[in-house]
C-alpha cells in the first residue's frame, strides 16, 4: 500500500518554481555568509600581531600559549625548573623559529578551511604571507632560518585515521622559491622509483646545510622515513614506521613517533633513531605523542600532550637517550621551540 500525500491546491507554474529555487539559494548563501561573518567577528578586535617589544632572542623556550593562542616565551632554564612566561607574541595555531626568523601558521576563518603561512623576521614582524587550503598541523624552520616548511590537512583531521590527506610545502627564503606540494619529488622506495596516487608527505625537518632534509611519506597504508635532497629534488626511503621526524642540533639523530598499537587513543610512542647505526631507542615517555617533537638541546626533547585541568595541551620534556622521567615544562602550551641566540 503506497503512502498518500495531499496534492497542492494550485500547481506551481514555471516562474513560481524558479522563484522558490532562487529563494532557497539565497537562504543558503545567506547562511554561509552569516557563518563567515560570525567567524570573522570572533577574531575581530583581537590583536593577532606581536607586541612591539616581543622579539626572538635566547636562550629561551618559545611556544604557543593555549590560553590566548598567542606566542609566549620563558627562559630555557625554566623549561627544566619552571618559571614565569612572557606573553605578547603573534597569534598562531602552529609556530616554529630559529634565531633568524619564524613561521606562524594561522587558521583562516571561513566555510572552507584555509591557513595563512606567515613568515616573520627576528622582531616577529610579517615579511610574507601565503594562503593555502587546509588546516594547519606542522611547521618547521631550518637552523639558519633560510628553509621553511609547513603541512596542512587537506581533508580529515587526524593522523590516526586513514582518511586524511596532507599538503606539505617548502619555501626557500634566499631564492624566494616556493614548492607548493612535495608530491612531485622523485621518490625511491626499495631502490626503485615509486609512483602512486595516494602518496602523502608531512613533518619535514632540515639539516644544517639547508640541502638535506627528512620527512614522512605514506602510501598503501605504510609510512616511511625519507631522506631528501633539495638540489636535485629527490627523496629515498630509509625505513618504515617513522612519522614526524625531528633532527637533533648535532644532526646525528632523529626523534620520531612510531606506531606501536592499533588503539586510536594512543597509537604512537616517541623514539630516537641514530642515523649512523640506524638503531632505535624508545624514550621514557609512554603516553601516545601526536606531535613533531622539538630538541631543546642535544639531550632533551619537548612535545605537547593533552593538558590537564581543562587546558588544551601541556608541553613535556624527556631525555633523548631513553633514561629519566618525563616532566611538565609548560602548562597550557604547544608548538615548543628552543631559540638559543
Amino acid at each position: 500500500m503506497s503512502a498518500r500525500f495531499p496534492k497542492p491546491a494550485t500547481p506551481l507554474g514555471p516562474r513560481a518554481r524558479i522563484a522558490v529555487v532562487v529563494a532557497a539559494v539565497l537562504l543558503l548563501a545567506g547562511g554561509s555568509v552569516g557563518y563567515v561573518m560570525h567567524a570573522e567577528q570572533r577574531t575581530k578586535g583581537q590583536r593577532t600581531e606581536a607586541d612591539a617589544s616581543f622579539a626572538l632572542g635566547g636562550p629561551a623556550l618559545y611556544f604557543r600559549d593555549t590560553a590566548g593562542g598567542r606566542v609566549a616565551h620563558q627562559p630555557l632554564t625554566a623549561a627544566r625548573t619552571g618559571g614565569p612566561r612572557t606573553r605578547g607574541g603573534p597569534a598562531c595555531d602552529r609556530f616554529y623559529a630559529s634565531g633568524e626568523g619564524a613561521l606562524c601558521l594561522r587558521a583562516k576563518p571561513g566555510v572552507l578551511p584555509k591557513t595563512y603561512a606567515i613568515v616573520l623576521d627576528r622582531r616577529l614582524r610579517e615579511k610574507r604571507r601565503i594562503t593555502v587550503p587546509g588546516v594547519p598541523t606542522r611547521a618547521r624552520v631550518s637552523a639558519s632560518g633560510r628553509m621553511l616548511s609547513w603541512t596542512v590537512f587537506a581533508t580529515g583531521d587526524s593522523y590516526a585515521t586513514t582518511s586524511f590527506s596532507t599538503r606539505t610545502a617548502i619555501l626557500d627564503l634566499r631564492t624566494g622559491y616556493l614548492i607548493k606540494s612535495m608530491e612531485n619529488i622523485q621518490l625511491t622506495i626499495d631502490g626503485a622509483r615509486y609512483h602512486a596516487p595516494d602518496v602523502n608527505y608531512w613533518g619535514v625537518t632540515f639539516a644544517r646545510d639547508d640541502n638535506r632534509f627528512y620527512a614522512t611519506v605514506s602510501t598503501k597504508g605504510r609510512t616511511y622515513l625519507v631522506e631528501g635532497n633539495m638540489r636535485d629534488w629527490t627523496a629515498k626511503a630509509l625505513r618504515q614506521n617513522v612519522e614526524c621526524p625531528s633532527l637533533s642540533p648535532d644532526n646525528t639523530r632523529l626523534a620520531f613517533k612510531k606506531k606501536v598499537s592499533d588503539d586510536a587513543a594512543a597509537p604512537w610512542r616517541l623514539y630516537v633513531l641514530d642515523l649512523r647505526t640506524m638503531r632505535e631507542t624508545p624514550l621514557a615517555e609512554e603516553h601516545g605523542v601526536d606531535d613533531q617533537a622539538a630538541w631543546l638541546d642535544d639531550g632533551t626533547l619537548a612535545y605537547a600532550l593533552p593538558g590537564g585541568g581543562g587546558r588544551g595541551s601541556d608541553i613535556w620534556t624527556v631525555p633523548a637517550d631513553g633514561t629519566g622521567t618525563p616532566r611538565v615544562a609548560v602548562k597550557g602550551g604547544s608548538s615548543p621551540v628552543a631559540v638559543t641566540g
